[in-house]
């Protein structure tokens, strides 16, 4: 009969039986035997698994319960903050000392120390990650938000914030490679700052001494560049730096050689650098990839060719040379062409010089011929006929001149007799006079109209006077009425009976008596 579900052990109980299980005599039983949960769950389920139910093994003797005043309770342990989180801190990175993760970077904050905080996300779920400054330095590319890539290290706690993180020690991108992520990252960083601009690019001089190769003196490079240099400018030097032109010393090998050729003395300084390797895969160029050996190329006082690779290899330092070969023997066929150019050249000369003098020789030959005495008799009439054709092409030209001088002539003089004219005193009299008659009648015209406008203004201002006159009003039968002292009568209550009045009528005065008044 299994055992009926209990609830989880207190710490007394878990002593008693453990001191009751070294007692038995018993073999474990199958159960005993099963490992914990939080064992099979890892380092996750020995914090977060529930606990688990005792499992008690069953025996044929009863089974001995304390009695209530021996149960002990169990002492309380308190922790502080920072024990807890030290704590798990250990318990975690014990248990993921080693891991790797793969997520896309967020948030990714690069600090003044050197240090490289970001986020990894995945889903829903992010972690945080921090990558020192050592390791951040190794890296092959510049991480970015977006990228996705393969973190490795060990999880640990922040105990600051009480935060969990990833303590990286290596990274790499997922999708593209990491080569040419970090080769993409550097030509677009170099390009920015100008490296790769035509206008500081230096010309190769045209006949150079001495050329300085950097390679290696193992493979076939080296044989390649002195076999073209020996066919076509024998009397060049090659001066040689041994460097290793793949692996981890590629990008210091040749920026010692190229130290050296820059700080070299005068006996062994030379002209123009050539910076050669055969062909191979990204990985074994990836040393010419290096933005310490781009730097060391642009700031050298020494202009330097890249013949790295095949034809369609191109590496960084091919762009931020002066000069990029297709091939190291192509490399050697630059550096000699002007002196190749210049063979070329007189040996092109020299063979146009020997056909001018041949043609030099015919036509002497021919003149020699034709100096005969009837030769020089044609050539004498021809002459004659030549200056008869002179002299008759200088009398054409004369007498057009002297017509057109005639024409001018007559036109100047017909302008001066217009003006002549114009100027005559007796014209210039009459037209005065003209004028003068012109002006009389105007003046006529304009003295009689105004006289008229004079006249009629006068008629009407005196029609006006005449209507406002007061003896127009007497000649209608109408009289002013004046008392004895002279002033004007308008009311019949300003005289009296016997006073005397005088009526002005239109001819005369008439003087009355007042009998009667009538107000």
């Amino acid at each position: 009969m299994a055992a009926p579900e209990k609830p989880p052990a207190t710490l007394a109980e878990l002593i008693r039986r453990r001191s009751s299980a070294g007692r038995s005599k018993e073999p474990p039983s199958p159960s005993a035997a099963k490992p914990p949960v939080a064992d099979r769950l890892g380092q996750f389920g020995l914090l977060f698994a529930e606990p688990e139910e005792e499992v008690v093994a069953q025996t044929d003797e009863p089974e001995t319960l304390l009695e209530p005043e021996e149960v002990k309770t169990p002492e309380r342990r308190f922790w502080s903050v920072a024990e807890l989180v030290s704590a798990l801190r250990f318990r975690v990175e014990r248990e993921y000392a080693d891991v790797w993760v793969e997520g896309e970077i967020s948030n990714c904050r690069p600090a003044p120390s050197g240090h490289l905080y970001f986020t990894l996300k995945d889903g829903d779920a992010q972690l945080p990650v921090v990558l020192f400054r050592r390791e951040a330095a190794l890296l092959k590319f510049k991480p970015s938000d977006g990228l996705s890539v393969l973190a490795r290290g060990r999880v640990s706690v922040f105990e600051s914030r009480g935060q969990l993180q990833l303590i990286a020690n290596s990274l790499e991108p997922r999708g593209a490679g990491a080569l040419q992520l970090a080769f993409e990252q550097l030509k677009a960083k170099l390009r920015a700052e100008g490296l790769f601009d035509e206008d500081r690019r230096r010309p190769l001089p045209p006949f150079p001494r001495t050329v300085g190769v950097i390679t290696s003196t193992q493979g076939a490079v080296l044989r390649d560049i002195a076999t073209v240099v020996r066919r076509r400018h024998a009397r060049l030097n090659l001066l040689v730096f041994p460097a290793t032109v793949q692996g981890p010393t590629c990008a210091a090998d040749v920026m010692r050689g190229l130290r050296y050729f820059n700080d070299a003395p005068e006996a062994h300084r030379v002209d123009v650098i050539v910076i050669a390797r055969g062909g191979g895969s990204a990985e074994d160029l990836s040393g010419f990839n290096d933005e310490a050996l781009a730097r060391a190329i642009a700031s050298s006082d020494i202009p330097v060719v890249s013949a790295i690779g095949h034809e369609t290899d191109f590496t960084i330092a091919d762009f931020v040379a002066d000069l990029r070969a297709p091939t190291p023997s192509a490399a050697a066929e630059i550096v000699t062409a002007a002196q190749h150019r210049i063979e070329e050249r007189v040996q092109s000369l020299e063979a146009r010089l020997l056909r001018a003098v041949r043609f030099q020789q015919m036509h002497a030959r021919q003149r020699f011929l034709r100096a005969s005495a009837e030769g020089a008799f044609a050539r004498l009439r021809d002459s004659i006929n030549r200056r008869h054709q002179r002299v008759d092409s200088a009398r054409f030209r004369l007498e057009t001149l002297s017509q057109r001088l005639l024409q001018t002539r007559s036109t100047q003089l017909r302008q001066l007799s217009d003006r002549l004219h114009r100027q005559d005193v007796h014209r210039r009299v009459l037209l005065a006079v003209a004028r003068q008659q012109h002006l009389q009648q105007r003046l006529e015209r304009t003295a009689a109209g105004l006289a008229e406008r004079s006249r009629q203004r006068l008629d009407r201002a005196e029609a006006r006077l005449y209507a406002l006159s007061p003896t127009a009003i007497l000649e209608r039968g109408y009289a002013l009425v004046y008392r004895e002292d002279g002033t004007l009568l308008r009311d019949a209550s300003n005289v009296h009976e016997g006073d005397t009045i005088t009526a002005q009528v239109a001819h005369g005065t008439v003087r009355a008596i007042v009998n009667g008044r009538n107000p």
